[in-house]
């Protein structure tokens, strides 16, 4: 029990001997038009590494592949998943929910972006109201038949990455990293934070691992060596991807075309996916 408890166990997290009535269940209810097979977090230690275009590439692919996909932008303050995918319809609501935005081949997907009356307008919201948000995304949301959901998260081990882990049901995250090797200790981090909630860690991706010369072919390693592989072998995660700095994935975000991209680098991740 921790000296500053006050006994009110309904409004704390911590997993402690003298909690009354046992652990609590953070567990949020889907929407009864929600049937969804599995949940994948996309995850981060620090911001800027790639995380929401793994989480676009990764739903464009599962979705050529033939699967019904979703995505559900959890980066609350920081929305950049229907922009790439070319969506800025606003979302609607019936009585019995909200209808999520389909991309065009199919995806369908909320964020918060889809409420604003401007897309570029800030987000100040302290962490309850942006966590409750997450939960509502899951809750209201009519999403209907999905095979594959994946759930693009804010960095950090924060308010909305914890509610995350706690209140949807996850079958696994992936974590994206970048070669520097500072950023190797916050993958530790976020695979650590993954570890406590019993969430295994499906695969990790290092975006920008390298340049590929158009002229000669060589690599060059523009933010210094990987060590993806090592931080894989530590923690006992088979499914390692190493992406490329290419200009063509900016410029398919740019134009709001991310689904049309073929993505080479993560097809033995989608297969590894789909037999889990």
């Amino acid at each position: 029990m921790s000296e500053n408890c006050n006994h009110d166990c309904n409004n704390c997290s911590a997993n402690c001997e003298s909690r009354e009535g046992g652990a609590p269940d953070f567990a949020a209810p889907a929407n009864a038009n929600s049937h969804v097979k599995k949940v994948i977090g996309v995850v981060s230690g620090k911001g800027g590494v790639g995380k929401s275009l793994v989480t676009c590439l990764m739903s464009a692919l599962m979705r050529r592949r033939g699967h019904s996909v979703a995505i559900l932008d959890a980066d609350i303050t920081g929305p950049s998943i229907p922009r790439a995918f070319g969506v800025h319809t606003r979302l609607v609501a019936s009585e019995e929910g909200i209808f999520p935005a389909v991309s065009a081949t199919g995806i369908k997907m909320v964020s918060l972006n889809l409420l604003l009356d401007n897309e570029t307008d800030p987000v100040v919201w302290r962490g309850p109201i942006i966590a409750g948000t997450v939960k509502q995304f899951w809750s209201d949301v009519m999403w209907e038949d999905v095979d594959f959901m994946f759930v693009d998260m804010p960095p950090g081990t924060g308010d909305v990455p914890l509610t995350v882990f706690q209140s949807l049901p996850l079958d696994g995250i992936l974590v994206v990293s970048s070669p520097q090797e500072l950023v190797g200790m916050i993958v530790e981090k976020a695979a650590n934070m993954a570890a406590m909630m019993n969430i295994p860690v499906l695969g990790i991706v290092e975006n920008m691992s390298y340049f590929k010369c158009d002229q000669c072919g060589k690599e060059h390693h523009i933010f210094g060596e990987s060590h993806v592989e090592e931080i894989a072998a530590r923690r006992g995660i088979h499914n390692v991807v190493r992406m490329p700095i290419d200009p063509t994935i900016a410029a398919a975000c740019d134009s709001g075309s991310i689904e049309m991209l073929e993505a080479p680098w993560l097809e033995a991740l989608a297969t590894a996916l789909e037999a889990d």
